[in-house]
């Protein structure tokens, strides 16, 4: 096992593009998303400063937050409201339903016809329960048109990577200089 876990270790310490992989991964991941994914590679810029580039790791980490993007404005809907009322899945589908509802609520209360800047900075703040899935979802509950849904995410990716590398930097940053 010991074999195993250093084999593990060494890959994502020095294969670069096992990292971009892991990057892109985890900004699939609902609630982690490109929030948790830019964190991980600064992560790895540290361990692999001469391989891992940063720019592209935000890239990646865009495309990686944006492909479930689609799926769930034309489908996640669907199979919620087909779901809730099972026995097993129910509750989760009910929960998802109604997290949906209520982010979509909050969104047309405080935007009126301002929608499309509502979406943008409810994806873009990275707050606990905000972004690309939970914004896509409350697009597609409140019927939002799919081109005005998928560029107001866009947006609001970029400016939650803008602000997520900030603290990174800062953040990172001030830890180093106190260690240091």
């Amino acid at each position: 096992m010991s074999a195993l876990t250093d084999h593990i270790v060494q890959a994502f310490s020095t294969n670069t593009f096992t990292q971009y992989i892991a990057c892109f991964i985890v900004a699939m991941i609902p609630l982690i998303e490109l929030r948790g994914a830019i964190p991980v590679a600064y992560i790895f810029e540290g361990l692999n400063p001469d391989g891992f580039n940063l720019l592209l790791g935000y890239v990646i980490i865009a495309i990686g937050n944006m492909i479930p993007v689609p799926i769930i404005f034309f489908f996640a809907r669907k199979v919620l409201e087909w779901g809730a009322d099972k026995p097993v899945i129910g509750k989760f589908f009910s929960f998802c339903l109604e997290k949906g509802h209520k982010g979509g609520e909050k969104l047309q209360s405080k935007a009126g016809r301002g929608l499309f800047v509502a979406l943008m900075l409810f994806v873009g703040i990275p707050l606990p329960g905000t972004g690309a899935w939970t914004g896509t979802l409350a697009a597609s509950i409140l019927d939002m048109k799919f081109k005005d849904s998928i560029i107001a995410v866009i947006c609001g990716v970029a400016l939650a990577g803008v602000i997520v590398g900030l603290i990174c930097t800062l953040g990172f940053g001030a830890w180093i200089g106190i260690a240091g």
